[in-house]
């Protein structure tokens, strides 16, 4: 067999099986260089947590948290008693909301030594949850983004909605201000899609108000407290929903799923 030339780079061969030898890498050589670069640096990887009940996490999550350098979580005193529980014991670093843009640069130190997790409070990260712009920070430094897929409460509900799950709208919570509500409502009245929304037990009733006053009285499956102790789905209109609520009361977490237009209404009769 020939002998290897000493390279600090890749060899080629040509279509005789002899060594080649340039001055300046190749094209191929180049990227082989940049992948090896890739694979030197971390990876950050978006791990989805219990959105109420503490069995409701993959293994493969457990591993992640366990196994990273750091993790950012949106609520540390919330993510650290999700780690005592399962008895890990990995260093957190506060990456909430309002401070998460002066934060960045730090997280992408960290990257450039080993792996760092990121996790909401609850459920999917930047599904209404920090994350947007230090997923889009890490991949303009070309490193690696992984998601490790879990709980998210939209889609919790959605499968449960007894509605079309096939195409959906996603809007996260409807605006504070009822006029620009409505602005935002007629944007999608026509839409045949289910909508999903989120909603804070305050502002339940006065959203299902103005989602009926825009959209119609249609049919609706409103998600509380998913996974919890005390979860609870109620089924039917939207005028009947808001009844329902007036009664029993607002505590917890909501999820709405709308119907879309014109979509049929069965299942709830």
């Amino acid at each position: 067999l020939p002998m290897l030339p000493h390279r600090s780079r890749p060899f080629r061969l040509d279509e005789n099986h002899s060594f080649l030898d340039f001055s300046k890498p190749s094209i191929a050589e180049h990227h082989y260089l940049h992948f090896s670069s890739a694979l030197s640096m971390g990876t950050l990887y978006l791990v989805a947590t219990p959105i109420g009940n503490l069995e409701d996490i993959s293994l493969r999550a457990l591993r992640i948290l366990r196994e990273v350098k750091l993790i950012a979580a949106e609520d540390t005193r919330r993510t650290r008693k999700l780690l005592s529980f399962y008895d890990i014991h990995t260093p957190l670093f506060s990456f909430y909301e309002h401070r998460q843009r002066e934060k960045i640069p730090y997280l992408l130190n960290i990257l450039q030594e080993g792996d760092v997790a990121l996790v909401s409070d609850a459920g999917t990260p930047c599904i209404n949850d920090p994350g947007y712009e230090l997923v889009c920070a890490v991949l303009a430094q070309r490193m690696q983004v992984s998601p490790i897929p879990g709980p998210c409460a939209p889609i919790a509900a959605l499968i449960a909605s007894g509605l079309p799950a096939d195409s959906f709208l996603y809007l996260g919570y409807l605006p504070r201000k009822k006029s620009i509500q409505m602005q935002f409502l007629q944007k999608v009245v026509q839409h045949p899609y289910t909508l999903v929304f989120l909603e804070a037990p305050q502002r339940l009733l006065s959203s299902l108000n103005t989602i009926q006053e825009v959209l119609g009285n249609r049919k609706v499956a409103v998600a509380r407290e998913m996974t919890k102790l005390h979860e609870d789905f109620f089924y039917g209109t939207l005028e009947e929903a808001l009844t329902h609520y007036k009664e029993q009361g607002t505590r917890g977490e909501f999820t709405l799923v709308v119907a879309g237009n014109n979509q049929p209404s069965q299942g709830y009769e």
